[in-house]
Parts: structure tokens; C-alpha cells; sequence
């Protein structure tokens, strides 16, 4: 079989999963760009589902002892996963989503598969890559509002209260923006300047992602640091869109997330999915400085003719409660506090958990429906 066969033989079997490899002149680049052709070969046929090591052995026809470190190797190479479970470990094969946005670019490495990979990735995803997901009406992340801007916490919702979602988490990790890092890497992306190592995951992915040399483990009292520091910078909280064990917490720009992107650059209805809350304006005490208007990452905001704002100008923030998303990074930095996040009148539950997360993924697909921007 040549070398372009055993490609194509792997693209057929890697979009046999919920994430397709749509068609694209930049497809057979990237995927010898990130897969040697040795682990096109190797990895087709291994299984979207986890198995155990005996399992793949037999798949494979070789002895369990002999395959163990080549999938240990795949492993670190972000090709595969790993579940470790008590005693039990099994492996499946990660998607092609997981591989290009995400274990590529978490170890925040320069070296040649990630600079190579990165300008390959940014085109392709322009290039109908993402497109899967404009039908999709719960996108993979939802906005965590900044607790100290929301006006009342007595009613916040566990799945909104950062606190209590760390409270349920016992191993914390942080790794390289994957967004932030393919655009740095890119000799045309955009070179944001906002900070990189920010990406948190937790518990089971965070294992995977600290043993294979793609983040590092750190307390709680370092992860709240870096929320803090995240805030401070403009970052948008996003968190698994799911109220069951979510396992990271992104911090999202609006130059390189790639659901910001999809929002602003390829049309998608939304970003991130909204909180329960949106921005509320005290235009008696708005100076109209324009600095919650600056630091918006949905352009949801503006200054307007106000009869009741207190300067000079006339002037206060207005905001589009249709483009919050609730995210409270204007909030955060107001200097007069005429800012404040509310909550919502109605109340929008996001998926219980990530088996209910998928089905509504794959009820949207099977529509088709394109969900754009009007």
C-alpha cells in the first residue's frame, strides 16, 4: 500500500466518529504534518471507544507486553487516550477535533509537528473544518461569570459558581492556550499578546494531560490565581458546557478562540454558550470612559445618549442582552462599579452531563441546520 493509500485509509476511519474530516486540499498536508505515516498505519483501525490493552493486542495481532509502550508512546504524542481506573487502564483513539485543537498545541511547544501542524490547522478550519458545528445549538463551552461581579450570589447556580466547581475537583492542572499557541505559531495568525499558559483541566484529563507531558499539575490556590490573573486581562471563563464534572475551564480572547472566531469570522450564531446572566448599567454613575466597551469580547456593548448619565458627555453604556454572554469581563474593571451582572428572567439549564451533551450534538447534526448570525 503507498504512503498516500494508508493516508486516506486513515482519514476514512478517523471521521468515523462524531467530528468528520470534512473535504479539503489541506487535509493529506495536515495529517502528514501530525501523524507519520507509521501511526497513519497503526492508528487505523484501533477503536473510537476505549478497550483494554488485551483487546487491541488481538485487534492488532501482536504480543501485549510488545504493544504497550508504542500505545504509551501514542499517548504522549496526543494521538490516544488513556483511562486509568483502579486498576483498570484502557485506550481509544482520539478524535481528530481533540488532536487539532487541542494536544497539539496544550504542551505550548516550539517544535517542528506543532509549527508545522499550526498554519495547516488555522486554514482548514476556515476551510469547512468547523463548519460541523453551525448547526449546533449547545456549543462546547458556556461562559463562567467573574463571582465578584455578580450582583447577587445567593442565587447563583452551582454550575455557575466557580467556587463550588472547584470545590468538586481534586486534581487540578494547567497547559498552554491551544488557540492562543497555533495562532503564535502561525507566520500569518494573530500574535495575541494576552497570557498563554491559562488552559485548566481537572481530575481524569488532567492526569492524562500532566503524564504525557502536556501541562503540569498545580494547587487550587494557583488555579484561583490564574483565573484571577485571567480576569484581570480580559479573558472570558469557559467552562465545559455540562453541569456534571466538568474537567476544564478555558480563557478565551476573542482574537484566537475558536469559538469566538466562529462567531465573529464564520458567521455562527453564537460564541460560547451565555450564562445565566447579563449586564446591568447604573448610567447615573457611568463616566463613559469606554473601557467595558473595549474589553467586551462580543461587541455587546456601547456608549450612547443617556439623559440620566452624570458627565460631560451625555453619554453611558448601553448593552445588547442578545450578545452578552454573560461573562462579566466589562464588569471586572469598571472603575466607577456602574456595572454589575444579573441574572436572566428566564433560566437556560445546559446539558446534564457529557453523554447528554453528545446526543443534543448529534440530534443537531442529523438536522443540518445552520445556525447563523442575522
Amino acid at each position: 500500500m503507498s504512503e498516500e493509500e494508508i493516508y486516506h485509509k486513515f482519514v476514512d476511519w478517523l471521521g468515523k466518529t462524531w467530528w468528520g474530516l470534512t473535504p479539503s486540499e489541506k487535509l493529506i498536508p495536515l495529517m502528514k504534518a501530525r501523524y507519520t505515516v507509521e501511526e497513519a498505519a497503526f492508528l487505523t483501525g484501533i477503536p473510537h471507544s476505549a478497550a483494554s490493552l488485551e483487546d487491541l493486542a488481538h485487534l492488532k495481532g501482536v504480543d501485549a507486553e510488545k504493544l504497550e509502550p508504542q500505545l504509551k508512546k501514542m499517548c504522549q504524542r496526543g494521538l490516544m487516550y488513556e483511562i486509568k481506573r483502579g486498576a483498570s487502564v484502557r485506550y481509544r483513539l482520539n478524535d481528530s477535533y481533540f488532536v487539532f485543537f487541542r494536544s497539539t498545541f496544550w504542551p505550548g511547544t516550539d517544535d517542528e509537528t506543532s509549527r508545522n501542524s499550526a498554519p495547516l490547522v488555522n486554514t482548514y478550519y476556515h476551510d469547512g473544518f468547523y463548519e460541523q458545528y453551525a448547526p449546533i445549538h449547545a456549543k462546547g463551552l458556556r461562559a463562567l461569570p467573574i463571582n465578584a461581579t455578580i450582583d447577587d450570589t445567593r442565587k447563583i447556580l452551582p454550575y455557575e459558581d466557580v467556587v463550588k466547581v472547584l470545590d468538586n475537583v481534586t486534581y487540578f492542572t494547567v497547559s498552554a492556550c491551544p488557540c492562543r499557541q497555533r495562532q503564535r505559531l502561525d507566520e500569518d495568525g494573530h500574535q495575541c499578546d494576552k497570557p498563554l499558559s491559562v488552559c485548566l483541566h481537572f481530575d481524569e484529563l488532567g492526569h492524562y494531560i500532566v503524564e504525557n507531558g502536556m501541562g503540569r499539575e498545580i494547587t487550587r490556590e494557583e488555579t484561583e490565581k490564574i483565573l484571577k490573573e485571567s480576569a484581570d486581562a480580559g479573558l472570558v471563563h469557559g467552562i465545559s458546557n455540562w453541569q456534571e464534572k466538568p474537567d476544564t475551564i478555558c480563557n478565551c480572547c476573542n482574537c484566537c478562540c475558536l469559538w469566538m472566531e466562529a462567531y465573529h469570522k464564520l458567521g455562527h450564531h453564537k460564541s460560547l454558550d451565555a450564562s445565566n446572566y447579563t449586564v446591568r448599567v447604573e448610567e447615573e454613575t457611568c463616566k463613559a470612559c469606554g473601557l467595558c466597551v473595549k474589553r467586551c469580547p462580543m461587541d455587546a456593548l456601547q456608549l450612547k445618549f443617556s439623559p440620566k448619565a452624570g458627565n460631560k458627555f451625555n453619554k453611558a453604556a448601553v448593552v445588547s442582552n442578545e450578545a452578552c454572554i454573560g461573562c462579566g469581563v466589562c464588569v471586572h474593571k469598571c472603575p466607577t462599579d456602574s456595572l454589575t451582572l444579573v441574572q436572566r428572567e428566564e433560566i437556560a439549564d445546559p446539558p446534564e452531563n457529557v453523554r447528554d451533551y453528545g446526543m443534543r450534538f448529534m440530534a443537531d447534526r442529523k438536522k443540518g441546520e445552520p445556525l447563523l448570525r442575522q
